[in-house]
């Protein structure tokens, strides 16, 4: 009996190539961005403001990392390419920071629009107006720990339980503060 050994082809030597090539790409992205990046960075600073302009810088730089196949190998025309990146990335930094104002401006117009509401509802001289005023004062002068608890439980519409946890107390530890608290508002409104 004779036994012929069968030889299979391996991938080990395209594998070694695959590292290789992957690792020349890696060497040429790192150098290609430490030799760019004071130039993109002074980009940026001239066109966002001071404090935004590393955080983009930063966005630029996973961007060209994930998209390094697309690195063109010509030093300049990889320069080039860095500063495409960063112009879309600028202009993506500014549609966010767009919205995120806007969104802002939106909430703030609804908290306006709330509170005036709320101050039509409880007109100056009504006792349900003052005895409020009087209950947001009390709960004002609380220790803030007592008086979050409190706020969470009426104004939030959790449970002890739930605010507890939020706080990141034991649910024991904040039924006690809130016992606390209760007491120090009944003797406080009482007095008024």
């Amino acid at each position: 009996m004779t036994s012929d050994v069968v030889v299979l082809p391996t991938d080990a030597g395209r594998q070694s190539d695959v590292r290789a090539d992957e690792t020349a790409l890696a060497d040429r992205v790192e150098s290609t961005l430490r030799d760019n990046a004071p130039a993109l960075l002074g980009y940026l600073l001239r066109r966002t403001e001071r404090d935004d302009a590393p955080d983009v810088l930063s966005e630029v730089f996973v961007t060209v990392w994930r998209r390094r196949d697309a690195l063109p190998e010509d030093a300049l025309r990889a320069r080039m390419w860095l500063f495409g990146v960063a112009r879309r990335t600028l202009a993506n930094h500014r549609r966010s920071r767009t919205r995120a104002t806007a969104l802002t401006d939106r909430l703030r117009q609804a908290l306006a629009a709330s509170l005036a509401e709320t101050h039509d509802a409880e007109s100056p001289g009504s006792e349900s107006a003052e005895r409020a005023r009087e209950v947001r004062d009390a709960v004002g002068e609380l220790p803030p720990r007592q008086r979050e608890l409190v706020a969470l439980v009426h104004w939030d519409g959790f449970s002890l339980t739930e605010a507890a946890e939020i706080l990141g107390v034991r649910a024991s530890t904040a039924r006690s503060h809130y016992a606390r608290a209760r007491d120090r508002l009944a003797r406080e409104l009482d007095a008024t």
